[in-house]
């Protein structure tokens, strides 16, 4: 348990350092929004490139690959039509909420929980790359496309080729498929570039949690107690069931429920700053999800792993 520990210790600290900037006012709504305007256009987009160029593409193309997805699509889809029927949100914020309930945290703490929990550090990369390949760019086009609450077709074929995020993701899929190792002139000044995105957007996030109030009110309580429900409940849930009924080995099963337990990636919230668009509901995922999702996955392996 010490690596899933140290996992959630990292993260704490970074962000009480960023809690700490903003509440000595040492950095306020400026410097949060540099931080995440740096990570998305510059940090970010080189630490995917090299996470998916390292990646092995293959592991894509499994029944644990399938499971995780129907998770990600049911819960998506799910938080889509109460948060526009019932909730009656705007377009532009049900699309930033949805990218909160199914982008998980596959890489900070999912590569040391799939190693402690399910003994192979491999099973974060499936979830990963479907995030990277898949799922953000599909959240990502919508969002570039969303102008105004009308969605473009023409910005939604162009956006996956203007977002650097996408971009960068893109690239390293073509090395990983082409075999080609990336040479030290290209991988050592992308290294130290990355090497700018997850402190910088855990910055972000603290400075974030100082400056912003609380969330309160009933349609806000309400809205976030139904993301963290299907984030933590509804997406393990469909993952394990999926599982299940392709028939899959016990370990894929259990693989399958932990990594859909992760919690919401802070890079949601970066992205909800860049985009500027719900970034309450974003930040106040990130933190709920982050919070309990320990308590979470300690339930799914009882449960789960004692099945």
């Amino acid at each position: 348990m010490v690596a899933v520990l140290q996992g959630f210790w990292l993260i704490a600290a970074v962000v009480a350092v960023g809690w700490v900037l903003a509440h000595t006012r040492l950095f306020g709504a400026t410097e949060q929004r540099v931080l995440a305007r740096l990570t998305f256009w510059v940090g970010s987009p080189a630490l995917l490139f090299l996470v998916v160029a390292d990646a092995d593409v293959h592991v894509l193309f499994s029944g644990f690959l399938l499971a995780t997805l129907a998770g990600i699509l049911v819960t998506a889809a799910a938080y889509l039509l109460l948060a526009r029927v019932v909730l009656r949100r705007p377009l532009t914020h049900t699309l930033m909420g949805g990218m909160g309930v199914t982008y998980v945290n596959s890489n900070n703490l999912g590569v040391p929980i799939a190693a402690y929990v399910l003994g192979d550090a491999q099973w974060a990369a499936p979830i990963l790359l479907v995030q990277l390949l898949f799922l953000q760019p599909t959240w990502l086009a919508a969002l570039d496309a969303s102008g105004e609450g009308r969605v473009s077709l023409g910005r939604l074929l162009r956006s996956p080729f203007t977002n650097p995020l996408t971009i960068g993701s893109l690239l390293g899929l073509a090395v990983a498929l082409s075999g080609v190792t990336v040479p030290p002139l290209v991988r050592d000044p992308a290294e130290l570039v990355g090497g700018l995105a997850i402190p910088g957007m855990l910055l972000a996030f603290g400075i974030s949690l100082r400056l912003s109030p609380p969330p309160r009110g009933k349609g806000t309580l309400a809205e976030l107690g139904l993301m963290v429900l299907l984030k933590l409940g509804l997406m393990p849930l469909v993952a394990w069931s999926t599982a299940v009924g392709l028939g899959l080995s016990e370990q894929e099963v259990l693989a399958a429920a932990v990594m859909s337990s992760l919690p919401t990636a802070q890079n949601v919230f970066v992205l909800a700053v860049a985009y500027r668009r719900a970034e309450t509901v974003a930040r106040d995922c990130v933190f709920a999800t982050t919070l309990l999702a320990m308590p979470a996955m300690l339930v799914v392996v009882a449960l789960v792993g004692g099945a």
